[in-house]
Formats: structure tokens, sequence, C-alpha cells
């Protein structure tokens, strides 16, 4: 396995029991469709949540937020759409996209931040 991956896989752990700590239901994890892949599908009470997860080892080439582009962000909504449709019975429901960004540096913890209702 890649660095990068392993270093991606750590963070959506971390993200995961972050989560799970603050309450969320996680619901899927990776998933995929031919739009794209969502981190993690999750629940915070009735409310369904499309997580993006971004992990760096370092800020030095920038914030794990910065790497979330407008395209980005249009491409979760089309992704988060795609959930569900095919998952809540073809009803039209509505969704929240969140990013959780982690710095995990090589000593010490890991430093999560999370930002709700990204639009």
């Amino acid at each position: 396995m890649k660095a990068k991956d392993a270093l991606g896989r750590r963070g959506e752990e971390i993200a995961c029991a972050h989560l799970i700590d603050a309450g969320f239901h996680v619901e899927a994890r990776n998933w995929r469709c031919p739009v794209g892949e969502i981190d993690i599908v999750a629940r915070e009470g009735p409310e369904l949540v499309i997580v993006e997860v971004k992990t760096r080892s370092t800020d030095a080439f920038g914030h794990p937020f910065e790497a979330i582009t407008p395209a980005k962000l249009r491409r979760l909504h089309l992704l988060g759409a795609a959930w569900v449709a095919a998952h809540e019975g073809g009803r039209r429901r509505p969704f929240r996209v969140d990013v959780v960004g982690i710095l995990c540096a090589s000593s010490g913890e890991p430093t999560i931040e999370h930002l709700r209702a990204v639009v």
C-alpha cells in the first residue's frame, strides 16, 4: 500500500471515530457509483450527512480544507443525490455535506476539524 493511501485510510478511521464520538451513526464507507466515491455516509439524528475526509501529514501544501474546490463540492452534492436515489426508496430526501480535515503529524495526536453543512 502506498504511503498516501495508508494516510488516507488512517484519516478515514480517525474521522469515523470522531463522528461516532459526536453522536453520528456511520452507515457506509467508501461507497462508489459512476459519479465517484463518498468517503463516509452518516446520520446525525434523522439528517443524512455526506462526509468528505481530507487528511494531510503536514500543512506545508495547505490546509486539508483547501482541497475542497467548488468542483469537488458540486461532485459531493451529485454523489449525495446518487446515494439518496440508490438507498432512500426513490424518495427525494435532503442531505448535507460535511468535511472532516485531519492533520496527522508523525508525532503526537492528530488535529481534527469538522466543517458542517459546507455549501
